[in-house]
């Protein structure tokens, strides 16, 4: 099955490139214009009304599989082409997931290696951002550890009730003695860094909701290997593997045609992020 291939030109330098792939992040690069990033959270802000004011643990991941939108800015031609330039032209999106704090909240992503949680056998997985809102430093936006992505870090489990991660993930380190990087992204802006990456970031202190959506694209080689069943949507190129079950594209909002799937997709990214918890009595 074949996706649209890249257009023409390239939309990062050579030095961009290199830069990623020596320190493992890439920020900022541009991708909404105004009206289109506040069309993006129009719809964002709807769909939350619908659900009662909040996306909860159900619709924070996947939301591709329910609604067009985010399914269309998932193959932004401009974003799968930087995508491509850093790890190649057979392009899956493994998820999306939004990442919403409050105005005044305390709400805090740990620094953490999304690598050592996804049962995902590839590396060259990167991680997309893009900002919804403001994402500043007061806002609380993503930090990452330059050139971390060489070094597997051990973590812990914390389930701290204001951390945003499944199960408060914290690196076993101070992040502050490893000189880290503030990412700041303006509405519409995008940051890039490596599943390997050490990333975290802090409570939103300004009067404005920090917004962002996160994908989370790979080569179509790669393998799940904590389940036998996954999911991903091809994006772009050929999928020779057929290593992931593809996702069905959503014609309008809670499409009851890919309900079904978004909810076996998401029982099956439940058994992965909690597959080696221990047990409990």
């Amino acid at each position: 099955m074949q996706e649209a291939s890249a257009s023409m030109g390239r939309v990062l330098t050579e030095d961009q490139v290199d830069d990623y792939l020596r320190d493992g992040w890439l920020s900022p690069f541009d991708l909404l214009t105004a009206d289109e990033v506040a069309a993006a959270r129009l719809a964002l802000e709807d769909f939350e009304a619908s659900c009662g004011g909040d996306l909860g643990p159900v619709y924070r991941s996947g939301s591709h599989m329910l609604l067009p939108w985010v399914d269309d800015l998932m193959r932004h031609p401009r974003l799968l082409d930087a995508v491509e330039e850093l790890i190649g032209p057979d392009l899956l999106c493994w998820n999306s997931i939004f990442w919403i704090k409050e105005a005044n909240s305390a709400s805090y992503v740990g620094w953490h290696q999304d690598y050592e949680y996804w049962g995902l056998d590839d590396d060259r997985l990167v991680s997309v951002w893009i900002a919804l809102s403001s994402a500043s430093v007061e806002a609380g936006c993503m930090s990452v550890i330059p050139g971390s992505q060489r070094h597997s870090i051990s973590h812990r489990d914390t389930y701290a009730a204001n951390n945003l991660l499944s199960r408060g993930q914290e690196l076993e380190i101070d992040p502050s003695e490893h000189d880290p990087v503030s990412m700041p992204l303006s509405p519409g802006q995008v940051s890039f860094h490596n599943v390997r990456t050490a990333h975290g970031s802090g409570p939103n202190t300004t009067d404005d909701r920090r917004i962002g959506l996160s994908m989370h694209f790979m080569p179509t080689s790669a393998r799940q290997t904590k389940v036998d069943w996954d999911a991903a949507a091809l994006v772009r190129g050929i999928d020779d593997h057929g290593n992931f079950a593809h996702c069905p594209r959503p014609k309008i909002d809670m499409d009851r045609d890919t309900l079904p799937f978004f909810k076996k997709a998401a029982e099956a990214m439940r058994e992965i992020i909690y597959a080696d918890t221990p047990a409990t009595e």
